[in-house]
């Protein structure tokens, strides 16, 4: 084991119950490996969670995430959104700059709803629409994929393939999530949305996440939904999205997809050099 993973300090967050640990590198913490992620990441042995968020050591913030089984993700936008929450509220800013390892750099901003709930929204880019760069194994329609359901394909950093339902709550989510996120279609895997249309702005949501599993919300799905539901005239670009976990609003604009919704920091722990050494 590196030297500087002897001990390891670490934050848990979530936005909507889309929970992450968050590793810290500006500390001089060594690098976070997919073998510590997958350990991380166990409910019963490690810590829980959806993604794992890493703070890299750079002059400007930059972020590398995981998914629960090691691999690597190039989005997770409701641990942007609480990363950017936390660095608003320390430095006293309104505005921020991210950049994510291997997508893009976003912004991000404080603000409120209208009952005075405190907010965080981040740009989440432009969506991708063309098949190469979802990406998709072979040219085809990305509004109306050939797969029984005709869902969407659409990339924010990572695929999404959305099925538009009836009822969403009849979805047996695991198996067909987990069947979709292996579709040959989908060379890196895909994310999986069910989304049922409630009004011309407003969507119920479920979604399985590819290396995850099941999760009670996703900010990268909601934006990619709506980029979906509005590209097939379900919606406008502005959309309310009900996932298990709580309500993303969600914003099509000209310079790219705007996400806000809640945070929440839960707790700071310390792994053990116990636990590291079993690595």
């Amino acid at each position: 084991m590196d030297q500087h993973l002897s001990s390891l300090p670490f934050m848990k967050m979530h936005g909507l119950g889309n929970d992450f640990v968050v590793v810290d590198r500006r500390g001089g913490a060594g690098p976070v490996t997919p073998a510590l992620a997958r350990a991380l990441a166990d409910r019963h042995r490690g810590v829980g969670f959806d993604q794992l968020a890493v703070i890299e050591d750079t002059d400007v913030l930059t972020l590398t995430f995981f998914n629960a089984d090691g691999s690597a993700s190039a989005a997770c936008g409701n641990a942007t959104r609480c990363i950017a929450a936390r660095e608003m509220e320390a430095s006293g800013l309104n505005d921020l700059s991210i950049v994510i390892t291997g997508h893009t750099t976003l912004s991000a901003t404080r603000t409120e709803s209208a009952s005075g709930e405190k907010l965080t929204a981040v740009n989440m880019g432009a969506p991708l629409t063309d098949w190469q760069h979802i990406p998709l194994s072979e040219k085809v329609d990305t509004l109306s994929l050939p797969i029984q359901g005709n869902p969407t394909a659409t990339g924010m950093g990572n695929p999404h393939c959305t099925f538009f339902v009836e009822d969403v709550s009849a979805i047996d989510l695991e198996a067909q999530g987990a069947a979709m996120e292996h579709h040959p279609l989908f060379p890196q895997r895909t994310n999986v949305q069910f989304a049922q249309v409630i009004g011309p702005d407003h969507i119920r949501m479920r979604v399985w996440e590819r290396g995850a599993g099941i999760t009670l919300a996703s900010g990268s799905s909601s934006c990619a939904t709506t980029v979906a539901a509005a590209r097939r005239g379900l919606t406008g670009r502005t959309v309310r999205i009900d996932l298990d976990g709580g309500t993303l609003n969600i914003d099509w604009r000209e310079d790219g997809v705007w996400m806000s919704g809640p945070t929440a920091h839960v707790f700071d722990g310390v792994l053990t050099p116990a636990f590291l050494a079993s690595l």
